[in-house]
């Protein structure tokens, strides 16, 4: 079945309006928030915000159809990457086609899925569906999954588990069941300062800190050669990866303080819990071993920021579900990280990832996605309300 859109904004035009919100991580939603949540009380919509601390971001949750029961979710999140340093050739918060194409930051990652699952809510609203449709925008995504947190508490301190979670990543409208968990840490090294015409005095933490990471490259390369593995990634093994060593004054002065940041992606099947003890055991014994001469010498870790992999089972309902709307037999896996898993930690939700365009155009000067995967998103989104006016 279709439904007309006759009077109503399409999915090309919500696009445009928000592509036009800079909404870039470091910046406020609400006015793309607000716009959303104004679109949607004009159909009759009611939706509510969940608030981050200061009050400059806000998620969305809003609910088409029969109350008290599980919805099908469809989830976004609102913020996008800098532009910073791009050399974009149209302007990136103004949408522009070109040969069939929409540039704009967030096409791709991840408002062109955002502006069909608001299209699909306004339809529903205009029929009676026997299941309910839930949308859920976030914030800070792109920082570490941070902002849809403070969602997914609300939901689990209401009960309310969704059905499902469609979680509108680019994927090409390819079905994905799993990514990587990530945790970022930070290694805290302590040394002494001196001169550096006395430098053997002194304790130079950034030789502790480039020591750590070469702890950090020999758990890799036995991460690399013996697993755990899940053959579903194209990297199929848990990485290590060190981003920034911070430390130093000046060329005379031995540095008293270094931190390295690094994280840890892993496979969802890989428990991290031992790699992290290991790490742990490894720095304390590092500073210990020049305690004698430096007891002020420290490596500590701190955990910065974390979210758990995801790994639906290819033969879970969902995913047979997610199929069909797309028509598709397949599935797969994405490197990089969703909130979904935190919607199947937190909420034992079953979790698909699917949505139009691909992250190889996400986060790049002149971003895009094409005209003809938001047409098949569309086709999604109206199965999908069919399925739920009929009743999943």
């Amino acid at each position: 079945m279709e439904y007309a859109t006759n009077g109503f904004i399409n999915s090309r035009q919500l696009l445009e309006r928000l592509i036009a919100f800079n909404t870039v991580s470091r910046d406020s939603n609400l006015k793309l928030i607000d716009f959303v949540r104004r679109t949607l009380a004009d159909a009759g919509i009611a939706s509510r915000l969940v608030f981050n601390d200061e009050g400059t971001k806000a998620n969305l949750f809003a609910s088409v159809g029969p109350d008290g029961q599980p919805g099908i979710m469809l989830s976004g999140h609102t913020d996008v990457v800098p532009v910073d340093g791009q050399q974009w050739s149209c302007d990136p918060f103004a949408l522009t086609e070109r040969d069939g194409l929409l540039h704009g930051r967030g096409s791709a990652d991840m408002k062109g899925f955002i502006a069909c699952a608001l299209r699909a809510m306004l339809l529903s609203a205009r029929i009676s569906l026997a299941t309910p449709l839930w949308l859920c925008l976030s914030y800070d995504e792109e920082v570490g999954c941070i902002g849809v947190r403070r969602m997914i508490s609300l939901l689990a301190d209401e009960g309310m588990r969704p059905r499902l979670c469609i979680v509108g990543e680019p994927t090409s409208m390819k079905v994905a069941i799993g990514h990587k968990g990530k945790t970022a840490l930070t290694a805290n090294c302590v040394g002494r300062g001196g001169h550096t015409a006395m430098a053997p005095n002194a304790l130079n933490a950034l030789h502790l800190a480039c020591d750590f990471v070469a702890v950090l490259r020999r758990h890799q390369r036995e991460l690399a050669a013996n697993g755990p593995f899940d053959r579903d990634f194209d990297i199929p093994y848990t990485t290590i990866h060190a981003a920034r060593i911070r430390g130093g004054i000046a060329p005379n002065i031995v540095p008293e303080r270094s931190a390295v940041e690094f994280e840890i992606r892993n496979i969802a099947s890989h428990d991290c819990t031992g790699l992290l003890a290991a790490l742990e055991d490894e720095a304390g014994k590092m500073a210990a071993s020049v305690k004698n001469g430096f007891p002020e010498a420290e490596i500590s870790l701190q955990t910065t920021n974390s979210y758990p992999g995801l790994d639906t089972k290819p033969g879970h309902p969902a995913v047979a579900f997610v199929k069909s709307l797309v028509k598709r037999n397949d599935s797969f896996k994405v490197a990089f990280g969703t909130e979904g898993g935190l919607f199947d930690a937190r909420l034992d939700a079953p979790v698909v990832i699917c949505g139009p365009g691909s992250m190889e155009q996400g986060h790049k000067a002149d971003e895009f996605v094409s005209i003809n995967q938001i047409g098949r998103c569309d086709a999604m989104m109206d199965a999908l309300v069919e399925r739920l006016r009929k009743g999943v």
